[in-house]
């Protein structure tokens, strides 16, 4: 649904680069209904390149690349969606590149002014991999960085480098979800899908070809709760996973009922009947529910909650 609004906005105004869009949305936050992350994964599913965060080509603000034989630019995140990293600290990175380019992590931090808190955010959000390698490598090297009189700044090379291993695909993730809300790699849930999957629960693509009116199962990382006034005490969540978004549907006296574990849930299964509506509309009316947010561990997720 969210890549389905890009789409129509960029066709109602004769454009069809979807990728400027998606680059307006994310400057734009916080903004609406839709996260950062359901954006980005919409718009990779649908061929739009999204490119990381990095000290030596991001803007503040998310921006558009052009890719060598395509016609459609890549979108480059922004040094904004960097939790923690101020508007100054971010503007001072694109000043001093403009100058030229940054030869290592001291370079940028003496050039650019960054003491070494900022340093350790862009490296928790794996902004300086062009310039260290990997992320753990990135966080030693910024922790080790230490604040030197004027007279010697400039002066002095980067010490020899501790070689560090990188980390495993799913603590990447967490990191990711903790510094900048998103993920390019792998989906939480596509790491966790073969547990799921014994459990008998269903991802949003698989839910498309299921029969209306069987019995269904689903699970994903609650983005959105929405109570309107106009619905009289029905509730509507959004379940992200590695596919889609599934939309659940939950009456007033299901919500009653299960309100502890809806309201308390990142990661949240779905037991009720799916339905098939008139125009492709589908969702699932819930019956009962699990917490399944322990198996995220420690990773940080983000719902848009309305009432």
């Amino acid at each position: 649904a969210s890549f389905a609004l890009l789409t129509y906005v960029s066709s109602w105004l004769k454009c069809h680069e979807p990728a400027i869009f998606l680059c307006a949305l994310l400057n734009s936050q916080p903004l609406g209904f839709y996260t950062p992350s359901q954006l980005v994964q919409d718009a990779q599913r649908h061929q739009v390149e999204v490119r990381p965060a990095d000290v030596s080509c991001s803007d503040r603000d998310s921006s558009l690349e052009l890719r060598e034989g395509q016609e459609q630019p890549a979108v480059r995140l922004g040094m904004r969606l960097v939790a923690g990293l101020g508007e100054e600290a971010a503007e001072r990175i694109v000043a001093a590149r403009s100058q030229r380019p940054f030869a290592h992590p001291q370079d940028l931090a003496l050039r650019a002014g960054l003491d070494q808190r900022e340093m350790q955010l862009l490296a928790a959000a794996d902004a300086l991999t062009s310039l260290a390698g990997h992320r753990r490598q990135q966080v030693w090297q910024a922790s080790a960085l230490r604040a030197m009189p004027a007279l010697l700044q400039g002066s002095m090379a980067p010490e020899g480098e501790l070689e560090l291993p990188a980390a495993a695909e799913d603590e990447e993730v967490l990191w990711d979800y903790a510094s900048l809300g998103l993920t390019l790699r792998s989906h939480p849930l596509a790491i966790l899908r073969p547990r799921l999957a014994q459990r008998g629960l269903k991802n949003s693509e698989e839910l498309k070809h299921w029969p209306s009116g069987r019995n269904a199962h689903a699970c994903g990382i609650i983005t959105g709760r929405q109570m309107p006034q106009t619905a009289k005490g029905t509730l509507f969540i959004t379940l992200e996973d590695e596919t889609g978004n599934v939309q659940v549907i939950v009456w007033p006296d299901v919500y009653a009922e299960h309100r502890s574990v809806i309201l308390r849930s990142r990661l949240l299964a779905v037991h009720g009947v799916w339905q098939r509506g008139d125009g492709g509309v589908q969702h699932l009316l819930a019956r009962r529910f699990e917490n399944l947010t322990p198996l995220l561990g420690r990773l940080a997720t983000e719902s848009r909650d309305f009432h």
